[in-house]
């Protein structure tokens, strides 16, 4: 080995260790040490963010970090307003615990990627019939969880003008029976099922935590789509605020309730022949012309098969 290759690799290596010696020191006067390091960890203020970090193992951070980058994702590719009308079709929806809105944008995330690379996989590639695969199956997988929601809240909202009439029913027995209104609507919470009870429970949490009465009924008019919810509540609010008596009302409410829901029931009942109609043409009269002209049909033909 010559002199100069020597003289290069010491100098290299000095240049190596006199930087490896810098960043040591500046790395240990950049820490408190002894009891100035206790007290800047008394006075540093952890965030919430900091300590799940620190507590979650690494499949856990895994998701996390995943989950982070497909709701940025999703956040992005979203028009404006999505959140906004995400959070009302959440309120409708009833806002199932499984389903918060950073985690709806999650998945829309994921579920663009997974289904855009499904796509462009199986229909030949980067190819222009593949690309377009890709985009088309992107697109449904973005907005597969809206339809979800939407169908959730469609059902939770039939399901809330189903039960009002007896709910209210209820309501009106207990008010008219001496108990406060309050009270009546735990009562009917407690002892019906379905969506009516979710939201008289959300309405009586409300009023416990300071709202008032209308306010909280106001809030449950607008987290459903039901006529009969929104004309409940405004009859409701329009008591509270004259001081009309509140079990005359309710009755009346109730009347009108079961008065609607009869005439819905005749509604849907006059629309059955409309809708069988269909299937009777396409699926019941071929096989019932297959069974009576078929044997006829069959014995004209061999009749004349034998002229």
């Amino acid at each position: 080995m010559s002199p100069q290759i020597l003289l290069y690799t010491g100098g290299g290596a000095v240049l190596l260790g006199l930087g490896a010696a810098l960043v040591i020191l500046l790395s240990s006067t950049s820490q408190p040490t002894g009891v100035a390091r206790s007290l800047a960890l008394i006075q540093h203020d952890f965030r919430t963010q900091e300590v799940a970090r620190n507590e979650l193992g690494l499949g856990d951070r895994l998701e996390g970090f995943l989950f982070g980058m497909t709701r940025r994702l999703a956040t992005k590719l979203s028009p404006g307003g999505a959140a906004k009308r995400l959070t009302k079709m959440l309120d409708v929806a009833g806002n199932p615990p499984a389903w918060a809105l950073e985690r709806v944008f999650a998945v829309k995330g994921a579920l663009l990627i997974i289904s855009g690379a499904l796509g462009l996989t199986f229909a030949g590639g980067l190819t222009l019939g593949g690309v377009a695969a890709g985009v088309g199956l992107g697109a449904v997988g973005f907005y597969l969880p809206d339809l979800l929601i939407y169908n959730a809240g469609v059902k939770r909202q039939d399901g809330l003008r189903r039960g009002l009439a007896d709910a209210l029913d209820m309501l009106t027995v207990c008010v008219e029976a001496g108990q406060a209104f309050d009270g009546a609507l735990q009562q009917v919470a407690k002892s019906v099922t379905g969506p009516v009870a979710g939201e008289f429970s959300r309405v009586l949490q409300e009023i416990q935590i300071g709202r008032s009465r209308g306010a909280a009924f106001q809030s449950m008019s607008q987290r459903t789509s039901v006529p009969e919810v929104k004309t409940f509540v405004t009859s409701l609010v329009q008591a509270d605020r004259l001081g009309l008596p509140i079990g005359a009302v309710l009755r009346e409410q109730a009347l009108q309730m079961r008065l609607v829901r009869r005439q819905r029931a005749e509604e849907k009942a006059q629309k059955v022949p409309i809708k069988i109609l269909f299937p009777m043409l396409l699926c019941v009269f071929p096989a019932m012309f297959i069974v009576i002209v078929g044997p006829g049909a069959i014995r004209v033909m061999s009749s004349f098969a034998n002229f």
